[in-house]
């Protein structure tokens, strides 16, 4: 079919319906085909994230075990030391707790005062633990001391050293002029339900 032998008319039909057809197809793939292909990305976009979301989900499934693990390490540190605080009579406890635990220094520790009344910790609200306090007064050569005081409370993490006040003792020997007179409060947290 030769397109220049055409009748004019029917060349113009021709034309006219070739253009037609090219609009319509045209219309149709603006219209519904792109319409199509932006909800096909939408929902390619969508399963991209719902499946990053699937990843950190799993990845927190895996990382659950990690967290329980550890949970029960800490909950295992924790009861050690709740074992070693102090429980029943509190005053014989803090003394024989520190009679104990100097026997490795040259610190004499004369002088006790009663321990106060078991009470709430004032630095935190609703801390479950209780706290007491007792005086201690005593002799001991300055760097024995600072050790003792250090491997104390490095060892007792319940326990804190207060007020510590440190005096000359006014000796005339030479080896008395070396040792300090010392004052300070012990402050130890009580096991709950143990006063």
């Amino acid at each position: 079919m030769n397109f220049k032998k055409l009748p004019k008319e029917k060349r113009n039909s021709l034309i006219l319906v070739v253009i037609l057809t090219v609009a319509v197809l045209n219309g149709l793939g603006f219209g519904l085909i792109k319409y199509q292909f932006n909800k096909l990305s939408e929902i390619r976009e969508k399963r991209t994230t719902a499946e990053k979301k699937l990843v950190e989900m799993r990845e927190a499934i895996k990382g659950a075990e990690h967290v329980e693990a550890q949970v029960a390490e800490q909950k295992k540190v924790l009861d050690d030391i709740e074992d070693d605080m102090a429980s029943g009579d509190i005053n014989a406890w803090v003394i024989n707790t520190l009679r104990t635990f100097k026997a490795g220094y040259k610190v004499e520790l004369p002088q006790f005062s009663p321990v106060s009344a078991v009470t709430d910790v004032p630095l935190i609200p609703n801390f479950p633990y209780k706290q007491a306090t007792i005086s201690v007064a005593g002799t001991a050569y300055f760097h024995e001391f600072g050790k003792f005081i250090s491997d104390f409370e490095n060892l007792h993490p319940h326990i804190r050293i207060l007020n510590l006040s440190l005096d000359s003792p006014g000796s005339t020997s030479t080896e008395e002029q070396e040792k300090l007179n010392f004052k300070m409060e012990i402050s130890t947290l009580v096991k709950p339900n143990a006063s």
